[in-house]
């Protein structure tokens, strides 16, 4: 199924009917389709053929689907990159990704691209062979990084019709996008998805998630350079309803457009969700919403859904990853909600997907409820790491299940759920130890705001070790606001966890920072354990 057949319908039976809307504007299907005829004549005129990689460096605009749509269309592949990326990042995503054009706006608010792309060496990117501006004035350069800079100028493509193009249509399988892992220890792996495994899945999500319900609305708050982002956004496009495009999520836009286009879906973190509840003092700040699905990337996210609830904000845990799509999973909305927040969920893709837990230790499967590394096989799975057969071959099981890195268990409906990264788990005391437990923990006492715990080798066993984040009124001084050091007040907090955890859980060493070492995803910041472990391993060779 090609990507241009999630439009298919809305094409034939509601043309003029509202698809996308950004900055006040409201684009048609045939619109968009128009669109995305003239990006695909540019592309050709500008030398893209099938088989060439794109690479696309924007902010979430019209432009960025069309521009997905038209790639797919001549057969080459868009590469994602993040906003967020700096020359480093940037630099090896258009290496490895052999892209041979950049597509990119010059400024966006404090993004400046031209300097970043400035600050790249020219010489590793042999491939790269022009650069494309979106938003040209007269002030844009001629060259960057040696390049020719041309113009992103549509007005002179030939008049769009809804064909095809003469030549072959691409096979639904070729590579259709690049996504990026996170990266976080070492450079991140390009995943490849296909034009099928894209529209799939979206159809999944449609259908799942009873996405094509009159009157819905999706505020597509994340960047489409991530699949959370992306997935979203061409979910709702398959269920025919309409996309509300923000460039950039801020707080008191996207409670705007919540407002004023009476959204009904929005995905996002639960550091959004905080947003949203500091903006906002209403009991019921958006009748409208139905499903606000979110991933937890901080503890206290029970605490945060038992409180946000009641209060109209319709949360629901999910799962996803770059390999087996965002939205891959959601939680039902009849769990209690202690259930309902957490991660994982039922499959969208309903019985086409299976999925098993394998204990780490003794490569069995596991029973219902049994926490091991989450497998997962389904029809809308990556296609494999670019260049980089080793790591695809390592990805899956024999059977071809894709091994996820994941901790989690399943339950007897079907369903699953997340616990965390395989490689954040700990040996403790015989028992596999998931880190976000302790830290929950940690962040319900009432000096703690927030809390991240690693495993160290203290006296020749494995321990838990606890990095953690004084609330306002303790920030300057833990101990002061009970009189005593902060050795003290931190002995104070680890006797209260005792009383919470069983003894091997508790943390050996507890620290106050300031803040947590994270790396800018997609979606989100997150933690860099491995950070975390260099920074245990230096504080206990000073003991």
């Amino acid at each position: 199924m090609s990507l241009h057949a999630l439009l298919e319908p809305q094409l034939k039976h509601s043309p003029h009917e509202s698809m996308l809307i950004q900055d006040g504007r409201s684009i048609s299907y045939q619109e968009f389709d128009h669109l995305v005829c003239l990006t695909e004549k540019w592309l050709v005129r500008h030398g893209v053929q099938p088989g060439d990689r794109v690479a696309v460096w924007l902010v979430n605009r019209v432009e960025w689907l069309a521009l997905l749509f038209a790639l797919s269309r001549v057969g080459a592949t868009l590469v994602a990159v993040n906003t967020k990326y700096r020359s480093h990042e940037l630099q090896y995503i258009l290496s490895n990704s052999q892209a041979s054009l950049l597509i990119l706006q010059l400024n966006f608010g404090k993004i400046d691209f031209a300097q970043v792309l400035a600050d790249t060496d020219p010489l590793s990117l042999p491939h790269l062979k022009q650069i494309a501006a979106i938003d040209a004035d007269q002030h844009t350069p001629g060259e960057l990084l040696g390049r020719p800079m041309i113009k992103w100028d549509l007005q002179n493509a030939a008049p769009a019709t809804s064909s095809h193009p003469s030549h072959t249509s691409p096979s639904v399988d070729a590579p259709a996008v690049f996504f990026t892992t996170s990266g976080t220890t070492k450079g991140p792996k390009l995943v490849i998805h296909s034009q099928r495994t894209l529209s799939e899945h979206a159809r999944h999500i449609a259908t799942g998630y009873q996405f094509n319900q009159p009157d819905n609305k999706l505020l597509a708050a994340l960047p489409m350079c991530g699949v959370f982002g992306l997935n979203s956004a061409l979910g709702a496009i398959a269920a025919g309803i309409p996309v509300v495009l923000m460039d950039f999520f801020d707080v008191e836009t996207a409670a705007n457009l919540i407002e004023q286009h009476l959204v009904t879906h929005i995905f996002g973190s639960d550091e959004m969700l905080r947003m949203f509840v500091a903006h906002t003092s209403e009991q019921i700040p958006f009748p409208s919403l139905k499903l606000f699905g979110f991933a937890s990337f901080s503890p206290r996210f029970i605490e945060l859904a038992e409180t946000l609830i009641p209060r109209g904000f319709p949360m629901r845990g999910l799962y996803g990853s770059s390999e087996v799509q965002a939205l891959f999973a959601l939680q039902n909305p009849n769990l209690p909600i202690a259930e309902r927040a957490l991660g994982g969920g039922a499959p969208a893709a309903g019985p086409l997907a299976h999925i098993r837990a394998r204990d780490p230790e003794t490569a069995q499967l596991c029973a219902h409820g049994v926490a091991g590394e989450i497998e997962i096989k389904s029809p809308t799975l990556f296609c494999g790491y670019f260049n980089n057969p080793d790591a695809t071959a390592d990805a899956f099981t024999i059977d071809g299940y894709f091994k996820t890195g994941d901790l989690g268990y399943t339950r007897p409906d079907a369903s699953f759920v997340y616990l965390a990264r395989m490689g954040d788990t700990m040996r403790i005391g015989g028992f596999l130890v998931d880190p976000s437990e302790i830290e929950h923990v940690l962040a319900e006492q009432p000096e703690i705001q927030s809390a991240q715990v690693v495993g160290m080798e203290i006296d020749g066993k494995l321990r838990p070790v606890a990095f953690v984040i004084a609330r306002d009124k303790f920030a300057q001084n833990p101990g002061a606001q009970h009189a005593a050091s902060e050795q003290e007040l931190i002995a104070r907090i680890l006797q209260r966890v005792g009383i919470q955890l069983a003894k091997f859980k508790i943390p050996s060493r507890l620290w106050f920072i300031d803040s947590f070492p994270a790396t800018a995803s997609a979606n989100g910041l997150k933690f860099q354990r491995v950070k975390l472990r260099e920074m245990a391993q230096e504080k206990l060779s000073q003991e």
